[in-house]
């Protein structure tokens, strides 16, 4: 079974560079995007064979998430379940029998960590939440993190040190969820592999290889034994992040 998940930093754009291609020939069971900064119907795209799950921010032109998923699930969900953190769309929960996929855009602390408070936040309501569904069945826990958890996961940990995405706080927080029984799938395959999943617009950061591995597959630790590969496309273009994926036997 395989899974695809790429923040597309707006989906509309996204489709002028490339994504259906890429989407079809990925041919995933399930393919979630973040960031879709768009409001369901606001874009023409074809996606024959799957069905469709869009949650979008109250604010228009933010945020977003969505799944196609070609197996219908048992039930949908959006959001987490805490009012503070159910207005941005930044979780979807799809439940199959065997299973729950969680698709997830997570806050970005900001310049100068000013929103670091309310991601710790976010952090603690969703972890609450995952240890939730991961008591009842075990969860696929994919999307833009917003961390680079290790230091072999930014190209320049020392000057990056207390930046959003590389604070101590944001760090422990993913440490905290690895020790609640979930595994960072490319890294429990590839400790020693360098790869980013996003790159800055300026410098020449892509063309560089001056990026960040923010995009993550988690699962739950008993799903870990069936996970078959962990991928990074750093060479697909169409947005600053790159897709990333999961091949697992289910």
């Amino acid at each position: 079974m395989k899974f695809i998940s790429w923040n597309v930093n707006g989906f509309r754009v996204c489709l002028n560079k490339g994504f259906a291609d890429f989407f079809r020939e990925a041919d995933a069971d399930f393919f979630c995007i973040q960031e879709s900064k768009m409001q369901e119907g606001q874009a023409e795209f074809e996606a024959a064979g799957y069905h469709q799950y869009w949650y979008s921010a109250e604010k228009k032109g933010y945020s977003g998430t969505a799944v196609f998923a070609k197996k219908e699930p048992i039930s949908v969900f959006y959001g987490i379940g805490v009012e503070e953190h159910d207005h941005e769309g930044r979780a979807i929960t799809l439940e199959y029998e065997d299973f729950y996929l969680l698709c997830v855009y997570t806050p970005n602390a900001q310049r100068e960590l000013a929103r670091l408070d309310y991601r710790m936040r976010w952090e603690e309501a969703l972890l609450a939440y995952i240890k939730g569904l991961d008591a009842k069945k075990p969860v696929i826990y994919c999307g833009d993190l917003n961390v680079a958890h290790e230091e072999i996961d930014l190209k320049n940990p020392k000057s990056n040190h207390k930046s959003a995405g590389f604070s101590d706080e944001e760090r422990a927080k993913f440490t905290v969820l690895l020790q609640n029984g979930f595994v960072d799938t490319f890294r429990a395959l590839y400790p020693d592999r360098v790869e980013y999943t996003w790159w800055s617009y300026m410098m020449k950061a892509r063309e560089k290889n001056v990026g960040w591995r923010i995009d993550y597959f988690v699962v739950s630790e008993r799903l870990f034994a069936k996970v078959k590969d962990s991928m990074i496309y750093g060479a697909v273009m169409g947005s600053d992040h790159c897709p990333v994926g999961l091949e697992i036997d289910l």
